[in-house]
């Protein structure tokens, strides 16, 4: 595999360990799953907020910028390019779109429209207010949808406002609303903060996507139905009003910091998520939600949702199972690599997925500002786990392809690992409750084509970790992606597997310990050293600015004088500054990707010589200032972000010149 095909992934390691990277060296995603770039019109653009297929194979495409396009030949057959034309135009920001009936319904900022092309030609002509709701005027005051149901009732989300934490200021924010198509309106869920993408699932129930932020440690998606909240108490202050299906109020949800699965029964309203999307492990911003409905048209995961993410770029895949009529699964890497924020995905006639895009204001790992492209199916078939399913002693996984049953029947080749996040109003939360869970057996399928593992240490509302880097096919293949994340809300009855007795787990080595207790201090000095009895020589404030940017692209300052860097963290979004030798900026972020599950707890900073100073993660609104004597070598040292996926564009130089 290339560096320039490595670059283009830009979090490629994210999903992997550092084994599995090597492992890519002679398959890539791109072998199975093709990603096909739509060429836009100059002067059209085209901010992908909705998108959906008209019954005759044109792609409906609204945007940020309150338009909608009409794209004729969106699968480009044949010689022909894709023709746009503005269907509608003047609206405010549009993040969702659908078909129905002969009309297109779009999500305004403050309602929900539905437009007419009452002549048949191409452009509406009627824009009629379905229903509107109030606003304050925020700007993280989003509105999306409409999911249509089939009795043609239509479902939007609500954003809410963004003061330093999520705020509910006006009504029904960070709810989610069915709306009648004669303007009738439900309220059926709240508790949600960011709730950008939301869809069916194949048995018809709705699921919703939320991002990491208060009181969501992680991104994860949620089976919602009327009367639940599911997880951020803003929107709990509407809950007095007419027709809400729920009576809790904010100030009844425990800030303690506990994982969510210990305060779920305090509170009987409060809805697990079906499945965590691990922070960073598998993206950043959840967005879309599309179930497989091609009947196999797009490979061998019929019936699996696929899961867009905004700020890394890419698409998951996560397979579903109810047990003790609990939804639960796993969450698995499928697809990197697009050219913008991942934002709305749709199925074409050819069961290829128009996949559409945007990054102004939240940034992306794919660098284009927005951008729609295709996704296809090869043909090949990849080796890959395809799911993974409860069982009363652990779990069972299928693959696509037959494994080396010598390599599968050894327990050491599953290494399974449980964790969770904490529940609270601090934005965003570190692993916590990290535990090893031993696999104790292993029986495989004659055909080789599942293997069931029985697993020690299984925790109800825990997130499991599965890595398996010396997995391989018959063939001797290894897997594309070996690694998975399922959440186990319940644990299914039924017969166990008969297996050893446990083993002891082994203790962390007083090396071990000494090292984790040590992790980089000596580069992080947050007090002035007593000696600079004078003070620094120099204080420099780094902001940051939309689009993963810092607000200073560079500075000079003296070799060897004594340096106050003071880090403001005014985004809306985790960051950290690390201070790094020339030329080590690439490095040293794919080092923090690597981290894995040990990357927040280390602030994403990984131990190696090639970072000089660092700041911790900080929260948005956080300011940290950190001392340190500048080396006195000139040259352009980098100082970058190593949260990951932001190293790539969030940048600059700290230029020593000599005194």
């Amino acid at each position: 595999m290339t560096r320039s095909f490595i670059a283009s992934l830009v979090v490629f390691a994210a999903l992997f360990s550092v084994g599995s990277v090597q492992a890519q060296v002679s398959t890539t995603e791109a072998d199975y799953y093709k990603i096909v770039t739509l060429p836009i019109p100059e002067g059209v653009v085209l901010e992908v907020g909705g998108m959906d297929v008209l019954p005759d194979g044109q792609l409906a495409v609204s945007t940020r910028r309150g338009e909608v396009w009409l794209v004729k030949n969106p699968s480009m057959i044949g010689p022909a390019r894709p023709e746009f034309k503005r269907f509608a135009h003047g609206m405010h920001e549009a993040l969702g779109l659908a078909y129905r009936d002969g009309m297109i319904y779009t999500s305004q900022r403050g309602e929900l429209t539905r437009l007419k092309d009452i002549d048949g030609d191409g452009q509406a002509d009627t824009y009629e207010t379905v229903y509107s709701w109030p606003l304050e005027g925020n700007y993280h005051e989003y509105s999306y949808g409409p999911l249509i149901k089939p009795d043609g009732t239509m479902i939007v989300t609500l954003n809410l406002a963004w003061v330093g934490y999520g705020a509910s200021l006006s009504k029904w924010r960070g709810w989610m609303l069915e709306i009648t198509p004669d303007g009738e309106m439900t309220p059926i869920a709240t508790g949600m903060r960011s709730p950008a993408g939301f869809g069916f699932n194949m048995e018809g129930d709705v699921f919703y996507g939320e991002n990491q932020g208060d009181w969501i440690g992680s991104g994860y998606i949620t089976h919602v139905e009327k009367g639940d909240f599911v997880g951020n108490p803003a929107g709990l202050r509407w809950t007095d009003l007419p027709g809400s299906p729920l009576s809790l109020k904010p100030e009844d949800v425990p800030d303690t910091g506990q994982p969510m699965v210990e305060i779920a029964p305090q509170v009987p309203e409060l809805k697990m998520p079906a499945v965590w999307l691990p922070h960073t492990l598998m993206g950043v911003s959840t967005s879309d939600i599309l179930a497989d409905t091609t009947k196999g048209g797009f490979g061998p995961f019929e019936g699996q949702l696929f899961v867009g993410d905004q700020g890394q770029s890419r698409v998951m895949r996560v397979f579903l199972e109810k047990v003790n009529g609990v939804y639960q699964g796993a969450a698995f890497p499928f697809r990197e690599g697009f050219s913008s924020g991942v934002l709305r995905m749709v199925w074409g006639k050819d069961s290829s997925m128009f996949v559409g895009m945007t990054s102004r204001g939240w940034g992306s790992t794919g660098p284009a500002p927005y951008g729609l492209q295709r996704l296809e199916w090869t043909g090949l078939m990849p080796f890959e786990v395809k799911s993974v399913e409860a069982r009363p002693d652990g779990f069972e996984l299928t693959f696509t392809k037959p494994v080396d049953k010598a390599i599968a029947t050894d327990p050491a080749s599953y290494h399974v690992e449980g964790f969770t996040y904490m529940y609270h109003s601090t934005y965003g939360s570190p692993i916590t409750n990290q535990e090893t869970a031993p696999v104790r057996g292993v029986e495989i399928a004659e055909d080789g084509l599942s293997a069931r593992i029985a697993v020690d240490g299984l925790r109800k509302g825990y997130i499991h970790e599965f890595k398996l880097t010396s997995m391989r096919s018959e063939e001797g293949d290894p897997l594309l992606h070996d690694v998975a994340y399922y959440t186990l809300n319940e644990i299914p009855d039924g017969p166990k597997m008969t297996v050893a007795a446990p083993a002891k787990p082994a203790k962390p080595t007083a090396e071990r310990a000494e090292t984790e207790a040590a992790v980089s201090q000596p580069k992080r000095m947050t007090e002035m050293p007593a000696s600079w009895t004078d003070g620094p020589d120099a204080t420099i404030t780094i902001s940051t600015q939309p689009g993963l940017q810092f607000d200073l692209p560079a500075f000079d300052v003296q070799a060897g004088s004594k340096l106050k860097l003071v880090f403001n963290n005014d985004d809306d979004m985790m960051h950290n500054l690390l201070i790094v030798e020339p030329g080590a900026a690439d490095k040293v972020g794919e080092q923090a990707i690597a981290l894995g599950l040990a990357g927040p707890n280390q602030s994403y900073i990984p131990e190696m010589d090639e970072v000089l100073f660092h700041t911790v993660l900080l929260e948005p609104d956080f300011i940290e200032a950190i001392y340190f004597t500048v080396s006195t070598e000139p040259g352009e040292y980098q100082y970058v972000c190593s949260f990951p996926g932001h190293s790539f564009t969030m940048r600059g130089v700290m230029r020593v010149v000599e005194r």
